[in-house]
């Protein structure tokens, strides 16, 4: 996400560098460079203006740091801008006074608002709240199964009386519902429109006097640009939101939704899909996606991802084994089993500092190379991944397991190569004394176009290995 905001930006810190300090003359071509980059990202026209204005008057008035250079500072400065902007700090889905807090789920259709509806549960649960999805869609075809489905994947229930009920009538028995079972949350999914009409609006009004929800929240699609803060006013305007979601935010290259949602509507955006799957929703931290705008990363958001997927119990025995240079593949699998859990490795990279100007072409010969490596661990034996020595001393089974993977020899070797070289690294880690920064992974060099490669198999794939992930480990133990 942000992608061509973050390249774009790179152009303003460049107009800097070089400079000894900030001054009226020399930040005129930054300021341009920023513009021009938030235009691009569909920003809206006024929020650009606003923004810009506010980073000369406060670029201008930037004291000289010590030590700090001019294009340091004025980075500072357009990220507490961003920040300020998109709403300042997270603002929590509170639960109401009286249980239970109800929370209306609107948007047009094709917005991702059942699926959001669903991920929201799934989000509160974590939280130790129980929900109650309520279907009152009757208008899309397979909206209501698809609800229905969706509960029964992350097991919430879910109340819905069919198509030929009314909408109002089946909100107001779902939150009956809720109340008598002591649900501690209701969540609603309205009907959605491909436009704004009124016939809409009214619907979303009646539903809304009739269960006189605590929370309205708004789901729109990011790829939509400035135009998602204009649909959030509209919607504002004639019902009275209290939030927005914005959904697909991991295909927005652009950025404009983000940056232009609170300031057009002044409502705050609560929580951001960035994916498919129904784990894929995260609270909206301005700070936060500051930082990745700026391709600073996000190490407290992969602290937290991995949080959700890391028994610290088994990840204190992992990290013994590593020192010890007890480390085997089977271990390895575990790491890789849990990458795949915490999402897509370009998704976790751009988290890392440092890590955000990777190119596409880059984390995708990572990928290849995290599937190629799966592939060869997955045609040894029990034993040869229990004492991968086997493997280095033992030419035909090297041979034997490239032949199952669809590799060359040469492939497996690079492969074994690297992971002796990075359990003896961490065995000396371990040994003097130095601490673990991260969990390593084999083929750090080569995963992102270092290193050497391989000939290509039958797949086509460089032999070497991932190192990125085990850094996520690593996190996961912080």
């Amino acid at each position: 996400m942000f992608d061509a905001l973050a390249e774009n930006l790179e152009g303003a810190w460049k107009k800097l560098r070089g400079q000894h300090k900030i001054s009226q003359s020399n930040i005129q071509e930054a300021l341009r460079e920023v513009r021009r980059a938030l235009l691009s990202a569909d920003v809206n026209l006024q929020v650009v203006k606003n923004f810009v204005a506010e980073v000369e008057s406060k670029a201008q008035g930037a004291e000289v740091i010590s030590g700090v250079s001019p294009d340091q500072q004025f980075i500072k400065i357009v990220y507490d801008e961003l920040v300020r902007v998109m709403g300042k700090t997270n603002i929590p889905l509170a639960q109401a006074d009286t249980q239970p807090t109800i929370v209306l789920m609107a948007g047009l259709q094709g917005t991702g608002k059942t699926t959001a509806t669903a991920k929201l549960a799934l989000h509160l649960r974590k939280q130790q709240r129980s929900s109650l999805l309520v279907a009152t869609d009757i208008y899309r075809p397979a909206a209501i199964e698809q609800l229905l489905t969706l509960g029964e994947q992350i097991d919430v229930p879910v109340f819905e009386l069919g198509t030929a009920a009314d909408p109002v009538e089946i909100a107001r028995q779902g939150v009956a519902q809720a109340r008598e079972t002591g649900v501690d949350t209701v969540i609603i999914d309205t009907a959605g429109r491909l436009q704004i009409d009124q016939e809409m609006m009214a619907e979303l009004a009646n539903i809304k006097k009739t269960v006189q929800p605590h929370k309205i929240l708004l789901v729109v699609d990011a790829m939509t640009g400035q135009e998602a803060a204009n649909l959030t006013l509209t919607f504002h305007e004639q019902i009275g939101i209290t939030g927005a979601i914005l959904t697909k935010l991991d295909g927005d290259s652009r950025g404009g939704a983000a940056l232009s949602v609170r300031r057009i509507s002044g409502q705050p955006i609560k929580f951001v899909g960035v994916g498919e799957k129904v784990e894929a929703l995260q609270p909206f931290y301005p700070e936060r996606m500051a930082s990745r705008i700026l391709g600073m990363g996000d190490v407290l958001t992969l602290v937290e991802k991995a949080q959700e997927e890391i028994d610290l119990g088994d990840a204190e025995k992992l990290q013994e084994k590593m020192l010890s240079a007890k480390f085997d593949f089977s271990d390895f699998m575990k790491q890789m089993r849990l990458l795949k859990n915490m999402g897509s490795l370009g998704g976790l990279m751009k988290m890392i500092p440092g890590m955000g100007k990777l190119s596409s072409d880059q984390l995708q010969q990572g990928e290849t190379k995290l599937k190629q490596s799966e592939a060869m661990i997955n045609s040894m034996t029990p034993e040869e991944r229990r004492n991968p020595d086997l493997l280095a001393s033992s030419p035909g089974r090297r041979r034997r397991v490239a032949g199952g993977a669809g590799y060359t020899e040469r492939d497996v070797s690079n492969l074994v190569s690297e992971f002796t070289k990075m359990r003896s690294l961490m065995q000396q880690m371990g040994q003097g004394g130095m601490g673990m920064p991260g969990m390593g992974m084999p083929g750090m060099g080569g995963m992102f176009g270092g290193g050497n490669r391989p000939q290509p198999g039958r797949h086509g794939g460089p032999g070497k290995k991932k190192k990125k992930a085990k850094k996520k480990k690593g996190f996961g133990q912080l």
